[in-house]
């Protein structure tokens, strides 16, 4: 098969039958000669796989779809797990909301073969290019500096994108290395760009006003990208750093407190421990290792290793701190701080090998089978899918 065209879903069923119409129309046999596929990679709390499936029994273009009980990595994870189940040579991946023309889709195809790019980027930014369907200047204005803002941390890998934050591309699945990237929010391209150096050419294209539905887009997502670009630049040492810094403040800032109403600084380091060990752990397990808790322990597990190794390092460095404050008269805060500092790498190093290790793959981790159901629908324990 010459293209699937990857649509990742998430409560978009009036959008579905609309979008299938015009890309059957787009990918006739002069355009795809060896053949295309619609496979949505579904994560939606509604009716829309039902919409698909029966959308799907009517379309004249191949249809499938994903249904995701558990939508890891939101519509990253979704675009990464269209590219694993992808049968074309090439991988269109678009919305699904019809702001991303279909029409384009031959103009990319015909861009990627004539010029061997690995991929072909549908920018708004770029020569007649317009992002007018954007939601006001405000969600204009953001997107460009979001855009801006990449193109900054990765001058080199991004200098020929004007749209890194485009969710609208097409792609040759066996140039990206799939297992190495790291979905997370809603910008897909720019894990795939950022994690490897890629042949890219760029087609301008209108960005349209949404077909039906509302858009997705919140304050929330806009923070994941923002954690996203960080971890891609700097690793996970960045976030945790910050967090680790915040720790210390608080730490410091308990002590003083605490010391400021008469309590002996040795009581008051040891509450201020025990507290910073547990807001650093809750604030790690969502910014810094979200994408590895599920190859790693439970909850309780985590936490429980974390704690102990936390609180033997805390017991360490509150004997230390003692030693030092009674033998050289320093004031507690100035040693608790270098102590912290001190502590800092090793923290991580426990936390990223032990904590947050995935456990080793084997025969007990394979996933479970399970048959689709007669519209094609995919069973949410199994990742196999067929035509609907």
């Amino acid at each position: 098969m010459d293209v699937t065209v990857v649509v990742p879903t998430y409560n978009e069923g009036p959008n579905v039958a609309e979008l299938v119409t015009r890309l059957a129309a787009a990918l006739d046999g002069d355009v795809v000669p060896g053949g295309a596929e619609v496979l949505f990679v579904d994560d939606s709390t509604d009716d829309t796989p039902a919409v698909i499936a029966d959308v799907a029994a009517r379309s004249a273009l191949p249809v499938r779809v994903i249904h995701r009980a558990r939508p890891d990595g939101g519509l990253s994870g979704a675009v990464v797990a269209g590219l694993e189940a992808a049968a074309g040579e090439r991988v269109v991946v678009m919305d699904g909301d019809l702001q991303h023309p279909p029409e384009m889709v031959p103009l990319l195809l015909t861009t990627a073969r004539e010029t061997g790019a690995d991929v072909v980027v549908a920018s708004r930014y770029t020569g007649r290019g317009d992002a007018g369907g954007l939601d006001g200047p405000w969600r204009r204005w953001v997107s460009k500096a979001s855009g801006l803002l990449a193109r900054s941390m990765f001058p080199v890998k991004l200098r020929d994108v004007s749209d890194p934050m485009t969710g609208f591309f097409v792609l040759r699945p066996g140039a990206v290395d799939v297992a190495a990237l790291r979905p997370r929010g809603f910008k897909i391209l720019l894990e795939v760009l950022a994690r490897q150096r890629l042949r890219v050419a760029e087609v301008p294209f209108v960005f349209g006003e949404r077909f039906a539905g509302r858009s997705k887009a919140t304050v929330a997502n806009g923070l994941r990208y923002v954690q996203q670009l960080t971890l891609l630049r700097f690793g996970r040492l960045s976030p945790f750093a910050l967090i680790g810094a915040v720790g210390a403040v608080l730490n410091l800032a308990i002590l003083a407190a605490l010391q400021g109403v008469g309590v002996h600084y040795l009581p008051a380091v040891v509450v201020a421990n025990g507290l910073t060990i547990v807001t650093n752990f809750l604030l790690q397990e969502r910014f810094v290792f979200g994408d590895l808790r599920d190859g790693a322990y439970g909850f309780w597990g985590r936490f429980v290793r974390s704690f102990a190794f936390n609180g033997t390092e805390a017991v360490v460095r509150t004997l230390l701190l003692w030693w030092i404050v009674e033998a050289a008269l320093w004031h507690p805060e100035v040693v608790q701080a270098l102590l912290i500092l001190v502590a800092f790498v090793v923290r991580f190093v426990f936390q990223a090998q032990v904590v947050y290790r995935p456990r080793r793959s084997g025969p007990r981790a394979a996933r479970r089978g399970g048959a689709p159901d007669a519209a094609g629908v995919t069973d949410p324990t199994d990742d196999r899918t067929r035509r609907a």
